[in-house]
């Protein structure tokens, strides 16, 4: 049959074109080509870049007040002491609870802060007592603490002692109980925690004259908790502190790292404490 150009199904003859027109085809192509490339790349990039997130300030777990006053001043570009002058202004409205007496130690929870622009010390110590309320003024914390025989406040001093004492939950834990058990029994606690509180200082080292300086954080020279907190404990320390284990401890000694050792006996108790004293000796003479 011969080819019908008005035949549907005809193969079509392909025009023919010229030199200029195939320049025109090319140069539209690469044109196509290059908007198509283009408009995702537009659609992918931000029509506004985001601002550079701000610098932050991480409060670790334990530490104490006179430290985190250090560390803010340093992230704000403070003189030193500006922040503890910002926490003892009389005009100070840190939002701390009455029985704090003023005192933010305890109330400056451990956690990552933002420092935006305009960070101020004052309204950065009160950002940290807001979320120690957040965490431990809540009707659970205060109901747990009365099962312990305690206030919340007291719950807190508690935690405070168990975050110095020891490096894992477990053994906070183990911690919160000697010091339960000890209270219930009208015991010193003799927690040198409270010692180094009192000195300023943080060593595994107690001396006999430690143990004799004066003041209410003595807890080996006065029974009771001591008056405040000594530190800024986190969330597993005040679980610690509420949810002890069952346990009849009332000594414990970390002979090395990762090895806490309670006990109920003294006997047992002293020979732990010969054992650390030897591996300290051996420590100071390598």
């Amino acid at each position: 049959m011969p080819y019908r150009p008005s035949s549907p199904y005809a193969p079509r003859r392909r025009p023919r074109l010229t030199r200029r027109g195939r320049r025109a085809v090319l140069a539209g192509t690469l044109l196509a080509l290059a908007a198509a490339i283009a408009v995702p790349l537009l659609l992918l990039l931000p029509r506004d870049r985001p601002a550079t997130p701000p610098p932050t300030l991480l409060v670790p777990e334990g530490r104490r007040a006179a430290q985190v006053y250090e560390a803010v001043d340093r992230a704000l570009a403070l003189p030193d002491g500006a922040a503890r002058e910002a926490a003892a202004a009389p005009a100070a409205a840190l939002g701390l609870p009455a029985a704090a007496g003023g005192n933010p130690e305890g109330y400056l929870f451990p956690a990552t802060y933002p420092l935006p622009e305009g960070t101020t010390a004052e309204g950065l110590l009160r950002y940290m007592v807001a979320t120690a309320a957040r965490h431990f003024g809540t009707p659970a914390i205060a109901e747990a603490a009365r099962a312990q025989g305690l206030d919340p406040y007291q719950a807190l001093i508690v935690a405070s002692i168990a975050q110095a004492e020891a490096d894992t939950p477990g053994d906070m834990a183990r911690v919160a109980r000697v010091v339960h058990n000890r209270l219930a029994r009208d015991m010193p606690l003799q927690m040198d925690s409270t010692l180094n509180y009192a000195l300023g200082r943080s060593t595994v080292d107690t001396t006999l004259d430690d143990t004799r300086i004066a003041g209410p954080y003595n807890t080996y020279a006065r029974t009771g908790l001591p008056p405040t907190p000594i530190g800024n404990p986190g969330d597993q320390a005040m679980t610690a502190a509420l949810h002890p284990p069952a346990g009849d401890w009332l000594y414990f000694v970390t002979v090395a790292p990762g090895d806490t050792r309670f006990t109920a006996d003294y006997a047992t108790h002293q020979a732990n404490v010969a054992e650390f004293n030897e591996r300290r000796r051996q420590e100071r003479t390598r």
